[in-house]
């Protein structure tokens, strides 16, 4: 499951959401934006592209380039004709690609980090605490010992969940879906996997994988269990180990998102109907509904004693821990559902982001140009980005906008755009066919403020702001289905 019960389920990246794709918000370009005229180069005009109708969101974070970030705005008195393309602050960029964080690094089975999270050593300790109680009953030798029997048991059951992920990353990677990383927390586990299943039969067994991997341990410590003495501590810590693995593996296969059971549900009806939101839409109806029914069951079901408790042994303290656990299981089964609809809704507004209508267009101006003379051309043309050019008119680097607002107005006759320019690299040119994650992807396998977006033949057909997607895909994920 997905940050819900005892393991998780997969969960496609960029969940975090997607914080882990793009955020903020930035100017964008109309969607029938015409090519861009790059004078004295292969690149035709067909018409001006639309003005942003909003300024770019400030920040003070720095670009990824190493240069100083750049001051808030141009300066007031500078004509407007020089403050058009150069109005906005340093538009935000992605960061660089780093490590994922998460808390305590444990290691790396398979190249996927696996962290343990600060709220795991939480619930490591009420474990430990509970368990220990139960210790003091069935074998009131131990003492203050049962403790660490206790501890031993929480870590044991910890790996059980482990092994539940590694299963679902083990699987991705056969699809050859990418893991960013395995997370223990507080309610279980969760493997966050970056891409979508392309079929619904895979993402059925991507699902089923964990539960059944929990079952298969369950299992095994049932017959491990019949060759040990019962009553001892062994004995005991091998019942308790088969009896969550069981626990584990039933509450994950519960028809409904954010749990394994639920993108059970979904693949299935994905397969019925054909459309991968239908069966999102679906389970993660169910998923509200099962946080419901968690919500007031739960309770209701240890009231009875349906649970092995009577009714009289259910009250006080006990009570009051029976609802705040069902409280919180349901608010993270809902707000799991919730996450899932939106991240089916962003995956049907994907395919919107193309890069072909985001990008600026362009002038090209050789490396020795003064800025100001490049800034009328640009003004002139309507263009809203500047790449430099040797004499062949072949690209060799790109003026980036917060450098731009960052040089005072008297001076820009006489600095060169070359001194304001990043260096073109592979990773830096995108093709202008690219939408989608596959656009998403390419910007950030390689962090940059703007990127020259060519054609297939090579030809520049302008400049892609990183904030211009940012912008855009605030906007798909901001619009209805």
């Amino acid at each position: 499951m997905d940050e819900s019960g005892g393991s998780g389920q997969p969960r496609s990246g960029n969940d975090q959401s997607t914080d882990r794709h793009t955020g903020g918000t930035a100017p964008t370009t109309d969607p029938t934006h015409p090519e861009p005229r790059t004078a004295g180069t292969r690149v035709a005009e067909t018409g001006e592209p639309e003005k942003p109708d909003t300024e770019p969101t400030p920040t003070d974070e720095p670009t990824d380039t190493g240069e100083p970030a750049a001051p808030a705005a141009p300066e007031p008195d500078a004509p407007a004709d020089t403050r058009r393309l150069a109005k906005s602050r340093a538009p935000r960029t992605p960061r660089k690609a780093r490590e994922p964080g998460g808390g305590l690094l444990m290691g790396r089975p398979f190249g996927v980090p696996v962290y343990v999270a600060p709220s795991w050593f939480l619930v490591a300790a009420l474990i430990t605490w509970v368990f220990g109680g139960q210790l003091d009953r069935v074998l009131p030798e131990l003492g203050a010992l049962r403790y660490l029997v206790s501890l031993f048991f929480a870590v044991a059951f910890y790996a059980s969940v482990l092994v539940h992920e590694l299963a679902h990353t083990v699987a991705a990677l056969r699809f050859k879906l990418p893991v960013r990383r395995i997370q223990l927390q507080f309610f279980g586990g969760v493997s966050e996997i970056e891409k979508e299943s392309e079929t619904p039969g895979r993402e059925f067994v991507l699902a089923f994988v964990g539960p059944l991997l929990s079952l298969i341990l369950a299992g095994v410590f049932y017959l491990a269990l019949q060759t040990v003495e019962p009553g001892t501590v062994p004995g005991v810590l091998l019942a308790g180990l088969m009896i969550s693995n069981l626990i584990v593996a039933a509450f994950n296969l519960l028809p409904g998102l954010p749990l394994d059971g639920g993108r059970m549900l979904r693949a299935v009806v994905w397969k019925i109907t054909g459309r991968p939101m239908t069966g999102t839409i679906a389970a993660a109806w169910v998923g509200r509904a099962l946080a419901v029914s968690v919500l007031i069951g739960l309770p209701l079901l240890t009231q009875s004693g349906a649970l092995g408790s009577t009714a009289e042994d259910s009250v006080g303290m006990d009570t009051v821990t029976d609802a705040l656990l069902a409280a919180i299981l349901a608010a993270i089964i809902w707000t799991g559902a919730g996450n899932s609809l939106r991240m089916a809704r962003l995956r049907e507004h994907l395919p919107e982001l193309r890069a072909r209508n985001l990008t600026r267009r362009a002038v090209p101006v050789e490396t020795n140009t003064p800025l100001s003379e490049a800034l009328r051309r640009a003004n002139d043309a309507g263009a809203r980005a500047l790449v430099v050019v040797d004499p062949d008119g072949e690209p060799l680097s790109l003026v980036r906008e917060a450098a731009i607002v960052g040089v005072p107005e008297h001076r820009r006759p006489w600095v060169s755009v070359s001194g304001l320019a990043q260096d073109l690299t592979d990773g830096m040119r995108v093709s202008a066919e690219l939408s989608g994650e596959e656009l998403l992807d390419a910007l950030r396998a390689t962090p940059a403020s703007e990127y020259l977006v060519v054609e297939e033949s090579g030809e520049i057909y302008g400049v892609l702001s990183a904030a211009d997607v940012e912008r855009a895909f605030v906007k798909a994920m901001a619009r209805p289905n």
